[in-house]
């Protein structure tokens, strides 16, 4: 899915972006060597980078003991 029409950058580009690090979308949109254009594309990359985000506080670490 398209998430900038502007850029032509992916939802794929952007959660990848997420989790590499970035955490904003215009740091994701800087992963792929492009700027913001209109903005209306914000909040909805935003919304998928919060999202891939959350999915690393939910990882627990499993140490020898444990397992």
């Amino acid at each position: 899915m398209i998430v900038c029409v502007c850029n032509r950058i992916t939802e794929s580009e952007v959660r990848e972006a997420a989790r590499v690090g970035c955490s904003t979308a215009e740091a994701a949109y800087a992963c792929q060597d492009c700027e913001v254009q209109c903005g209306c594309c914000l909040d909805f990359a935003q919304e998928l980078i919060d999202e891939e985000r959350g999915k690393r506080s939910h990882l627990r670490l499993v140490t020898a003991e444990a397992a």
